[in-house]
């Protein structure tokens, strides 16, 4: 190449390369962070597999409660067992299951529990044989007081119109007299004693006063006379009454007459 030629050429735009101790900086730092990198991937992997471990752990320590209820202690026992939990008995009650057999428990079956965890149960005492004394005859005041005393109360109380029984007698109890029984209620039926005689209110108004009270003197119904100044009506004269006509009265009751004075 001639001196022309050389002093002429094309300068290159390749920026130069670093060399010595800048290069060697470079690549350490690029070595670190690839090392950092690397180390976060791995923490992040040892945390998620210590948390999947952990909930493995968890749920492979629960259980789900069965179901206890009409199963005898013994029964019940060994199926909680089974499963890694306590059979504890928190009562014992009367009822109409057999004795020793789970009339309820807590928690109720389905819930999932822990193992080692307790499940109480109220274990039945059987049916208690209960002596029931004699109610028939008796008044209700009265038949109260007899069960209270035998620790029983009264159950349901029922009436019926009775010809020839006075009222509030009991008729019939439920169960009978001596008779075990279960429950401490006793069920019975109490006579309101004759039907009483009933009338349909007449009509008075416009009639003497005479004339009303002679119709409620044949129907033995009371009656009750106030007297007003009307000077429209006719004196003596029947202006008012109470109850209304067509109404329904009891024989027992009072009727008032209002009357033009």
């Amino acid at each position: 190449m001639t001196d022309d030629a050389a002093r002429y050429s094309t300068p290159s735009l390749e920026p130069p390369e670093p060399s010595g101790p800048s290069l060697n900086f470079r690549k350490r730092l690029e070595e670190l962070g690839q090392m950092a990198l690397l180390v976060f991937i791995l923490a992040s992997a040892a945390f998620l597999s210590a948390i999947t471990a952990m909930r493995i752990a968890i749920h492979g320590r629960e259980v789900t409660m069965p179901n206890l209820t009409g199963k005898t202690v013994t029964e019940a026992t060994s199926l909680l067992r089974s499963r890694g939990l306590v059979l504890k008995v928190a009562d014992r009650v009367y009822s109409e299951l057999p004795i020793n057999v789970v009339v309820r428990q807590t928690p109720p079956a389905g819930l999932l529990m822990k193992e080692s965890q307790q499940a109480h149960v109220v274990l039945s005492l059987g049916q208690r044989q209960l002596q029931i004394p004699l109610l028939e005859g008796n008044s209700l005041r009265a038949s109260r007081i007899e069960l209270l005393r035998a620790g029983l109360q009264v159950g349901e109380v029922s009436a019926v119109t009775m010809p020839g029984k006075p009222a509030d007698e009991v008729l019939v109890q439920t169960p009978r007299p001596g008779a075990g029984a279960a429950s401490p209620r006793v069920d019975v039926l109490v006579s309101q004693g004759p039907r009483e005689s009933a009338y349909v209110m007449p009509h008075f108004v416009g009639l003497t006063e005479s004339d009303a009270q002679r119709r409620l003197d044949v129907a033995g119904l009371r009656r009750k006379v106030n007297y007003v100044t009307a000077p429209q009506w006719p004196h003596g004269t029947v202006i008012d009454q109470s109850p209304l006509a067509g109404s329904r009265l009891p024989a027992a009751s009072t009727i008032e007459l209002t009357v033009a004075n």
